[in-house]
């Protein structure tokens, strides 16, 4: 397994996105990535009714729970890494949940605009 550099689309060190539902494409509660991770789970959220519900409709159920794989489903307040390219297709289709930019991995700007996760952005002062 090999962990591409942790550093957030802001240029600083990557921050923990979630360990309570435990995130991450490696479950180490970061949005980290690696050649292996083809989904880009890279754009750290909090989830909306909204957006899980948006995301069910595209074919991607992330609320209901599914215990063989460890995977509790997910509830509206919970952080997650998301793939970059479904919050994108959720932000041009105006249900994009919002995103934690310290916790989001650079790699999520092969898929999205910097601007365009900025604009929904929960941790800039």
């Amino acid at each position: 397994m090999q962990i591409e550099d942790s550093i957030n689309v802001l240029g600083e060190k990557l921050e923990t996105c979630s360990t309570d539902p435990e995130t991450g494409f490696y479950r180490d509660g970061c949005c980290n990535t690696g050649p292996d991770d083809h989904g880009s789970h890279t754009v750290c959220v909090v989830m909306t009714d909204e957006f899980l519900e948006f995301s069910k409709a595209r074919g991607n159920d992330l609320s209901t729970p599914v215990p063989a794989f460890g995977f509790p489903g997910l509830k509206a307040g919970d952080g997650w890494c998301l793939c970059a390219a479904r919050w994108h297709e959720a932000f041009a289709a105006g249900k994009a949940p919002r995103v934690r930019l310290r916790a989001t991995h650079q790699g999520a700007l092969d898929h999205c605009a910097l601007g365009d996760l900025k604009s929904h952005g929960i941790d800039l002062s």
